[in-house]
């Protein structure tokens, strides 16, 4: 599967994002120009895939020199498309999907929220982030009349697949899942998901794994011997029994 243009794996998209934040870093503390190695720290990815990447969008660097930060921000986001605004409906105007309305940072990267919906009358009507809180009865409207490009589902999972079927069926090709269940969708319809439970859950594999790797013996006291209830001194074997068991 490619990206959005043609030739650009998929993996190879999935980093553009991050190389981009890395740069809007950069050029905020007034670089102009950064070499692969500095930019590649900097998104956390080792030098040759940054430059790999980069290559699939004509961008070589100059050896030497490195690559001008401003034109590097303007091809990057030329392949991500974020050279014109996406007007992006949010379904769903919980807790969650007001901290989204909220979020600065979508209007910066060219993403405009056009409406917020709910199906809860105790809400709509009510005003987040300078937007009024429609009814989701109105979401084919909604999407006609701002051409919705992105939909966003914050909503319950019980929900949640109603909502898609709707945006899918309204002409919607992209959705941002942050309800806890996969959706299903037809062939030409992009789905990203975002489950913060299942991301702290790994982090608590990896923390588990962490703690289960820690030396036996940094957890037991100085010393060789243990003293029994007799007061005869004997040889600590709980190491040796843990790598037994």
């Amino acid at each position: 599967m490619t990206g959005p243009a043609d030739g650009i794996p998929e993996a190879t998209v999935a980093r553009l994002p991050v190389y981009l934040r890395a740069l809007y870093g950069l050029a905020e503390r007034g670089i102009s120009t950064v070499a692969s190695e500095e930019l590649a720290a900097a998104a956390g990815v080792n030098s040759a895939k940054l430059r790999k990447d980069l290559s699939h969008l004509g961008s070589y660097g100059i050896r030497g020199v490195g690559y001008d930060v401003d034109y590097l921000v303007y091809q990057v986001s030329r392949t991500l498309g974020l050279t014109q605004d996406w007007p992006v409906v949010i379904v769903g105007a919980g807790n969650l999907g007001r901290a989204l309305a909220n979020y600065g940072g979508f209007v910066s990267r060219g993403f405009t929220i056009a409406a917020m919906l709910d199906s809860d009358t105790a809400i709509v009507g009510s005003r987040i982030a300078r937007l009024t809180v429609r009814h989701v009865d109105e979401l084919e409207g909604v999407v006609a009349r701002h051409n919705v490009a992105i939909g966003v589902i914050a909503t319950p999972a019980g929900s949640a697949q109603a909502v898609c079927d709707r945006l899918v069926s309204a002409g919607v090709t992209s959705i941002l899942n942050f309800a806890p269940l996969v959706l299903s969708v037809p062939e030409g319809v992009d789905v990203r998901k975002v489950d913060l439970s299942i991301e702290l859950q790994i982090l608590a594999f990896h923390a588990q794994r962490r703690s289960a790797a820690r030396p036996a013996d940094a957890l037991e006291p100085s010393g060789g011997n243990a003293e029994t209830p007799g007061g005869r001194s004997t040889p600590r074997v709980t190491s040796e029994l843990a790598a037994k068991g």
